[in-house]
């Protein structure tokens, strides 16, 4: 009986520590190997000029708008083919007042009846645009001039549906732990998207800048998050998501971890649901490219903290052996560092290995605490932006 416990909690140990540095090791050498010698390329049109409707989602966003419009009507492309539209999600701060000044410039304002939240907003502004191509956009985000030309020329390629572009992080005043954590991290999001695409398709867009065919948009409920069912819902079509560097997009990081907290648990629990409203797109037959690049990237991230659970268990039962009480202590010191950082705030500064595991396990703390609102179908149609003053309940 003893011997075959030993052996359970062994392979639950060796299974869950496999599934860990698979995510974070195995899966990008992977994708740099398939990059390199699998890609699947399109065709671009170089001088491909759709109509199209730039869709800035606000809810208070008064102290960023004048100077999103004002960005949004300078970008590089012919003025009687792009339309810029507000979608105001009953904004309170005067948002909608500074939108209206931009009316005989062309910027239309669509405000919703009552605050239901982006996805509603946008089920109701996508009727109203006109162009051939949405882009989406948050009101934070201030684009290159060049940046929807270089996402549209995609869509001279008909097997491409949506197009996902470059958003970057930037922090105005000195960068803090927060910043440096999330540039670490967004840079190696970016590097996986590049050779994502390459490969097969981009798992999921940005709501700060990406871009899809009109006739692909599909009315979303309340509760869905746009820029990640809207994707696999256009794969599942057959189409392809392409991820373009050269559209960049700048916006501010959240001032603190648990800002940033918030807003990843919110990104978790409502994309996890995302794949119970497509489920089609977990069948491995289907698109089998896509499949592993979903799962890999997506899916088993989120379940990273449900294996990490599993890895401490196992090592607390199998304290018999050297190896595994060795591996215990390896990671109750790692534990220990995130707990010296969330006690010590001072000590994430003062020594930036602290500051990087206290994200990693900020991280997979969002996402375990995601994917069990997401299990008890507790999702949040509304939020209020991480760099406002005013915040909601996760």
């Amino acid at each position: 009986m003893l011997a075959s416990l030993t052996v359970l909690f062994e392979t639950l140990f060796w299974f869950s520590a496999g599934i860990v540095l698979y995510v974070y090791v195995g899966y990008p050498l992977l994708l740099g190997f398939l990059a390199k010698y699998f890609p699947r390329q399109s065709p671009l049109g170089a001088n491909w000029e759709p109509a199209v409707s730039l869709l800035i989602s606000a809810y208070n966003e008064s102290s960023v708008m004048a100077s999103k419009l004002e960005n949004s009507l300078a970008i590089d492309y012919p003025a009687d083919r792009l339309e810029i539209i507000v979608v105001s999600d009953c904004s309170e701060d005067g948002t909608d007042a500074i939108v209206r000044r931009f009316s005989d410039r062309g910027v239309r304002l669509v405000r919703m009846g009552q605050r239901l939240g982006k996805s509603a907003g946008l089920n109701l502004a996508v009727p109203q645009a006109r162009g051939d191509v949405l882009v989406f956009s948050d009101a934070n985000a201030i684009y290159q001039p060049d940046s929807i030309r270089q996402l549209v020329r995609h869509f001279s390629s008909p097997r491409v549906g949506f197009v996902v572009g470059n958003a970057r992080y930037s922090d105005k005043s000195s960068p803090t732990p927060s910043a440096e954590a999330e540039g670490l991290y967004w840079k190696l999001e970016t590097w996986m998207k590049e050779r994502e695409s390459a490969i097969e398709s981009v798992v999921g867009g940005d709501g700060a800048i990406y871009a899809i065919r009109r006739e692909l948009y599909a009315p979303l409920l309340p509760t869905d998050i746009n820029d990640f069912l809207n994707p696999l819902q256009i794969i599942e079509l057959g189409y392809r998501g392409v991820f373009e560097p050269r559209a960049v997009s700048y916006e501010e990081t959240a001032k603190s971890f648990q800002k940033e907290f918030r807003r990843k648990v919110r990104i978790v629990s409502r994309s996890f649901n995302a794949l119970f409203r497509v489920p089609g797109i977990l069948n491995p037959w289907h698109n089998p490219r896509h499949w592993l690049l979903l799962v890999s990237h997506k899916l088993l991230r989120w379940l990273i903290p449900f294996f990490l659970f599993l890895l401490f268990a196992a090592s607390l039962m199998l304290l018999h052996s050297p190896f595994y009480r060795i591996a215990l202590l390896l990671q109750t010191a790692f534990y220990a560092m995130a707990i010296i950082g969330w006690i010590l705030p001072v000590a994430r500064t003062a020594w930036k290995p602290i500051s990087l595991v206290y994200y990693f396990c900020l991280v997979n703390l969002a996402s375990l605490i995601g994917c069990m609102k997401c299990f008890r179908g507790d999702l949040s149609a509304t939020w209020t932006p991480p760099r406002q003053s005013i915040e909601t309940k996760v």
